[in-house]
């Protein structure tokens, strides 16, 4: 299966100091990745690379199997790279229904922007009117994805989805993302806690000092993940 977003060989740096030394990785369409590694690793500036909101330094970040490197981060987004940040991304002040009808900028009329959110996450249309800040941290990421998902992705990139949630709201939002993939769209994952994702990915990797250490199947990887991750907790 082609790859719908691939890193051949990507380095990339903060002025002067290189974070990521030849990064390859691929997301196929309707398979979940998981981007796994301690702090400082270099996991969120994947991302950032993968959605053009960071250089590459070399190497060639490819969208569809055609050459996307140094191509800005809206025309990315357009040719369907969606980035779902740490923090989940939702405008805290506003409302469910605000936060839902920003979407339209895709072209999306408001009805299908919320048809899109409330079919996939029902609990959201009991919150339409209330501020996107008193929602619980469960909720504002279904929010977080929902607004991501009227973008119609093809791949989505998500920042430590499970970041100040309990397990149980986080099982649930990953089997959430898992109904996703399964509709087509590739969804690559940063978790820093490997627990809470192994058990939903299709593929995983293990990022250490800005270099991929090990990658392979989820279940191939947890056992070594201790040592990978250099003797810290995973």
């Amino acid at each position: 299966m082609n790859a719908v977003l691939e890193m051949r060989s990507v380095r990339a740096a903060y002025d002067a100091i290189t974070v990521l030394h030849g990064i390859d990785l691929s997301v196929a369409p309707g398979r979940v990745v998981a981007l796994l590694g301690p702090n400082g690793a270099g996991k969120t500036t994947t991302l950032r690379v993968a959605a053009g909101v960071h250089p590459v330094s070399s190497g060639r970040l490819l969208l569809g199997g055609r050459d996307a490197t140094g191509v800005a981060p809206r025309d990315l987004a357009r040719a369907g790279v969606c980035l779902i940040p740490e923090g989940r991304g939702v405008f805290p002040n506003m409302s469910v229904r605000d936060n839902l009808w920003m979407m339209t900028f895709t072209g999306r009329p408001r009805a299908e922007v919320e048809e899109i959110a409330f079919s996939r996450f029902p609990i959201l249309a009991q919150r339409v009117s209330q501020t996107a800040g008193t929602l619980s941290g469960g909720e504002q990421q279904m929010l977080a994805l929902a607004r991501g998902l009227a973008t119609d992705p093809a791949v989505l990139l998500l920042d430590e989805l499970s970041m100040g949630l309990a397990p149980m709201i986080v099982a649930q939002l990953y089997d959430h993302v898992s109904e996703i993939a399964r509709s087509g769209v590739g969804v690559l994952v940063v978790e820093q806690f490997a627990d809470a994702v192994l058990d939903f990915a299709d593929h995983a990797a293990v990022l250490v000092r800005g270099r991929i250490q090990k990658q392979g199947h989820p279940e191939d990887l947890r056992t070594e993940l201790a040592s990978l991750y250099l003797g810290s907790a995973p």
